[in-house]
């Protein structure tokens, strides 16, 4: 069994895209990473509408799941290190409840909470189109430290399969955490030469 020398904090909103962060839980699985996990009211009904997973099944993957009524969990103190927190998806309910320090449940007083300590919060926030209260929001976020990180895939990586796109994104976030892994496309550049 591999010794966990780090801790990282999951938080799964309710937006779209909830296999974005089971598929980050299964990645770090087997990492020297402690995940804890807070997941919202709204992500339990989204996983199990976009995902075959149980919500059972979900909690298995991470190392520690926290109920996000705790307000007074371990996670809610900066006395707590961790290397980052990573909202994947981030709806906007909960940006907006990040960018305006409205800490009413753990996940956002984690939020808040990376944040006052200077660490690396990344917002995987999932909607589209934008409106200028979104933008706002983000702006908001941005200006407090965190990382808007919209989960856009890139297909220079050709992707055969939903699967490769979503290991390529998720791949991506945890190395935008500094987290390495083997789960995303490097650009190695063009080869093609063809200029402008």
């Amino acid at each position: 069994m591999t010794r966990k020398i780090k801790r990282v904090i999951i938080g799964i909103s309710g937006s779209s895209g909830s296999i974005l962060g089971i598929r980050i839980l299964e990645m770090l699985r087997s990492s020297n990473i402690e995940t804890h996990l807070i997941m919202s009211q709204a992500a339990r009904l989204t996983i199990r509408e976009e995902t075959d997973w149980g919500i059972e099944q979900v909690n298995s993957l991470a190392d520690v799941v926290h109920p996000i009524t705790d307000i007074g969990a371990t996670l809610a103190s900066g006395s707590f290190t961790t290397i980052g927190m990573i909202v994947v998806p981030c709806s906007i309910k909960t940006l907006s409840a990040i960018a305006n320090s409205y800490a009413d449940n753990l996940l956002t007083r984690a939020a808040d909470v990376t944040l006052k300590e200077g660490r690396p919060l990344i917002l995987v926030v999932r909607e589209t189109p934008l409106h200028f209260g979104h933008i706002r929001l983000m702006e908001i976020a941005t200006q407090a430290g965190a990382i808007i990180y919209p989960p856009v895939p890139s297909f220079y990586s050709r992707p055969q399969t939903v699967d490769s796109i979503i290991d390529n994104i998720a791949g991506r976030i945890l190395a935008r955490m500094g987290i390495e892994n083997k789960h995303y496309h490097i650009w190695k550049g063009d080869r093609t030469n063809l200029g402008d």
